[in-house]
């Protein structure tokens, strides 16, 4: 546990819910822990006791559970599924599936648990922001994948000039449809504000940017729990990037203005992240997550003061350890999101040099 992980309270210790299995960690809620095959080998999903109007009866109910996120699409994870229907639905079934965003370890599964789970008397279906929905629908079915040319054009015109990387990136044409080969039909829209009733109980929709298009977080203040998603994760820091879809964005400025909705939550809130260990603590743990990204600003900004940098000139700046190029991808999104934020801010500026390069240097 590294020294800011101390400064936060983790109720369940070391206890994590074994494969195919689930935890309880309150009256109606369930733990789930499946793996995935990256570096961040683990994604937390969670069970909630449900109970949503049944149209085969006059003001009936139909009892089950709401699952929230999904994993990727995989047989080992579709394995994993089935353990926990046979074990942890207490002969219930799922009634809706919602997703907290598009990243393929949230919705990858999403389009075959709502099939698995529809029926001719009830209709499972994906519950999950307008914008996250559509990004999905586009990444699955697309040529690009979120990869190709335009995203290889794009890192090099950011510094990313090895060859090698760079045909790799052009080769990921299938890189997220592997993980998300379907995408629901319809859907039900989560927006900011919006209370969805699970369980007897009202959670709250809040939106999150800068880390996904439009991310979802489900906050029950009478039950004291706050569902993150990747928006306030205990260990780690979120991963918010600038990617060629959106050029031009200011991806922090929109995540550190978007953590700070979760500032009023009661201090007492019991987090539950996709990835590490439920905690409280999340007024410190905000806190820390904007000192973070102050300092790797203040390093950024340093480097950029010293002589022009591209985003690649970054790199070794704000990451002491050896990348792989799935890392690597996702820390040229980092960098330059980093600088753009200084750049929007007008404290540095940008210049694009003969060899196709964006510089950045002191304003």
């Amino acid at each position: 546990m590294n020294l800011l992980e101390q400064q936060l309270d983790y109720p369940f210790g070391t206890t994590l819910p074994e494969t195919g299995t689930a935890l309880e960690i309150a009256p109606g809620i369930k733990w789930i822990r499946m793996a995935l095959p990256f570096a961040l080998d683990h994604i937390n999903l969670w069970l909630l006791r449900d109970a949503i109007d049944d149209p085969n009866q006059t003001g009936g109910k139909r009892q089950g559970w709401s699952v929230v996120d999904c994993c990727i699409s995989s047989e080992a994870s579709k394995a994993q599924w089935e353990a926990i229907f046979t074990t942890q639905l207490e002969g219930l079934p799922i009634l809706r599936v919602i997703v907290t965003h598009m990243h393929p370890d949230h919705i990858g599964l999403a389009h075959w648990l709502c099939q698995r789970w529809t029926t001719e008397q009830q209709v499972c279906r994906l519950w999950i922001s307008a914008t996250d929905y559509y990004s999905a629908r586009i990444g699955s079915s697309s040529t690009t994948g979120f990869g190709g040319d335009s995203a290889a054009r794009f890192f090099a015109a950011h510094g990313l000039t090895d060859p090698e990387s760079l045909e790799k990136i052009r080769g990921r044409t299938r890189y997220y449809p592997g993980m998300v080969p379907n995408v629901p039909d319809s859907f039900c829209r989560l927006m900011e504000g919006q209370v969805i009733r699970i369980g007897g109980k009202d959670w709250r929709c809040i939106s999150g940017y800068g880390h996904a298009p439009e991310h979802i977080a489900l906050y029950c203040a009478e039950a004291g729990i706050l569902i993150s998603g990747d928006m306030v994760l205990p260990r780690i820091s979120t991963n918010v990037s600038v990617y060629d879809m959106e050029p031009e964005s200011n991806a922090l400025a929109l995540f550190l203005a978007s953590i700070d909705k979760f500032i009023p939550l009661d201090p007492d809130t019991l987090t539950l992240p996709s990835h590490g260990k439920p905690f409280r603590g999340l007024p410190t743990r905000i806190k820390q997550l904007k000192e973070h990204h102050r300092d790797r600003l203040a390093e950024v900004m340093q480097a950029c003061t010293a002589s022009p940098c591209s985003a690649a000139d970054i790199l070794p700046v704000m990451f002491k350890r050896k990348l792989d190029l799935h890392q690597t991808t996702f820390a040229m999104g980092e960098s330059i999101a980093h600088l753009h934020l200084l750049w929007f801010d007008g404290q540095l500026q940008r210049t694009l040099d003969r060899d196709g390069i964006y510089r950045f240097s002191a304003a």
